[in-house]
């Protein structure tokens, strides 16, 4: 039978061998797909963590936590001001201002690892936005030890400290208040109900929208195992059904909203009333603040340390 059947395939291999070598090529690329699939996966819902990640430290209770939110945009608002204040050319003033957020992160109990994560993220922005200083403003300004540093170099530092800075404020600000609380705290400024709105929505549903793509990817995947990526032949298409989904998903939440009273209001229910002890806070910063900008404070100490030396 062996050898009818051998003479039949003219010397190829028996059925069964075929068959087992098909089956293990078809379970490696399973394996593949199936390993593939997993990142992909892990990808999203690591960012879906690192969306809420923020509300997570939000909800820590701590001295900075329990200060009333609008205290907090207040001191993060004159913060933002005295940054961009700074002439183009100061660099030494602006280091002190660094103490606020740290001091902040120490006191909340915040992590720093995320975020200095989000703050590098902006960092192709400071290099695009200063790059072209030192080729345009080639002046030289300070002169040490044989090497001349130029007008456009120290305008390029003092932008990308300036940028950090007030990224590294704001973030601090949402991490130890709360995107909730800082609502409360813009319609106490009685900044437009429309606009508090949308920034919270937006904030808010961010991480259902992620889930949307999430599926589609995992759709995506199941139907094309063996594509790298997303074809260009069907962006298209992936993007019009994630458009669908998301505003099938939006009327679902727009009439849950109604089902439990939404006017056009989002009540935090948050008490406005401030103590003495954000008072205190608001008004301690701030004095700090004007400090730093009416007095260069490292060039200060730099000529009492000098005159000491002396």
């Amino acid at each position: 039978m062996q050898v009818l059947l051998k003479g039949k395939l003219g010397g190829a291999k028996a059925p069964p061998q075929i068959f087992r070598e098909q089956i293990a090529v078809f379970r490696r690329s399973g394996y593949v797909f199936l390993w593939g699939l997993v990142l992909h996966m892990k990808d999203i819902m690591k960012s879906l963590y690192n969306i809420r990640l923020l509300d997570e430290l939000a909800e820590k209770q701590t001295v900075v936590h329990s200060i009333h939110p609008l205290a907090k945009l207040l001191t993060t608002m004159i913060y933002l001001i005295v940054v961009v204040s700074f002439g183009k050319y100061e660099v030494a003033g602006l280091l002190p201002l660094i103490f606020y957020p740290v001091i902040i992160i120490a006191l909340a109990e915040i992590p720093l690892l995320p975020i200095l994560k989000r703050m590098l993220l902006v960092a192709p922005f400071a290099l695009g936005i200063g790059a072209f200083n030192p080729i345009f403003d080639n002046a030289t300004m300070f002169v040490l030890g044989g090497f001349r540093l130029s007008g456009g170099w120290v305008s390029f530092f003092s932008i990308t400290i300036k940028l950090f800075l007030a990224l590294m404020g704001t973030l601090t600000l949402i991490v130890t208040t709360g995107m909730d609380r800082l609502a409360a705290a813009l319609r106490m400024l009685r900044v437009p109900r429309i606009f508090v709105l949308q920034l919270l929505l937006t904030y808010r549903y961010i991480s259902l929208l992620m889930e949307e793509v999430a599926r589609t990817m995992q759709a995506y995947s199941l139907r094309a195992p063996f594509h790298h990526g997303v074809q260009p032949g069907v962006w298209g298409s992936l993007a019009g059904n994630l458009f669908l989904r998301t505003l099938q998903r939006a009327q679902s939440v727009y009439q849950a909203m109604v089902q439990r009273g939404f006017i056009g209001e989002y009540n935090t229910g948050y008490d406005s009333r401030m103590t003495i002890n954000d008072t205190l806070y608001l008004c301690g910063w701030v004095v700090f603040f004007l400090t730093v900008r009416f007095y260069n404070i490292p060039v200060f100490i730099g000529s009492l340390v000098t005159g000491v030396g002396k």
